[in-house]
């Protein structure tokens, strides 16, 4: 899959009045993504890469059509990313904090490191990895097949207009799959612009994981690991 759809200057093209242009950003990387280790719901800081990362993101955001409002998942990795980005997008009210944006919890695979967890939780390993939706992984972990009901609530509210969320790895993917039915999303990098237009009746991407903002700053290449592997 070819991570890049589209150009930028999709963003700066007129938006239609019963279409939402949602830019899904996932935050900067962490203290964990950096060591590979399995955030889920569990927080883990943007270490210093994350923020030059969140501040590349804000200056090119900044540059571009200013936002409706700006959303986050309540971890902390997304609100620091987001509010840096409010800053720079001259959007001066609160970022708006959803707890229904929160990544994925992964149960018994939060805390390992991707490199263990086929030999120590393979009923988990495999749960993660299944395109299945409903599908719940071990020891109180969730499907991903709710992921896109906080999407809906806020696209409904800014129909003509262009919000900002900044989320997490396993966010977008979910999102990505249920929208397109496709059985992967590729790489979900961090730090990734993914440009969405949605209404009632279709949705549209226009970029996806683009991290053309990141030139002079770097990123990990191997990005979310949930599509590292198929069934």
């Amino acid at each position: 899959m070819d991570n890049r759809i589209a150009s930028d200057t999709a963003c700066q093209a007129e938006i239609p009045h019963d279409v939402c242009e949602i830019v899904l950003v996932r935050h900067g990387e962490t203290t964990w993504n950096a060591s590979g280790r399995i955030q889920g719901q569990l927080e883990s800081e943007l270490n210093e890469v994350g923020w030059k990362q969140a501040a590349a993101i804000a200056e090119r955001l900044g540059k571009e059509r200013k936002p409706t409002a700006v959303y986050s998942s309540d971890l902390k990795r997304a609100k620091d990313t987001a509010e840096m980005i409010a800053k720079e997008s001259h959007y001066h009210d609160q970022v708006i904090v959803v707890p229904g944006l929160k990544e994925r919890n992964v149960g018994s695979l939060q805390g390992y490191y991707w490199s263990d967890i086929q030999e120590k939780e393979p009923e988990a390993y495999l749960a993660f990895f299944s395109p299945q939706y409903d599908l719940e992984i071990q020891g109180g972990g969730e499907s991903f097949n709710s992921a896109t009901v906080a999407l809906q609530v806020i696209a409904s509210k800014h129909k003509g207009e262009r919000v900002i969320i900044v989320t997490h790895g396993g966010v977008l993917r979910a999102i990505y799959m249920a929208m397109t039915q496709e059985p992967s999303a590729g790489k979900v990098l961090n730090a990734s612009i993914n440009v969405l237009h949605l209404s009632d009746k279709k949705c549209v991407f226009k970029t996806w994981s683009d991290v053309s903002h990141l030139n002079g700053v770097g990123f990990l290449a191997r990005g979310f690991n949930g599509d590292s592997f198929q069934f």
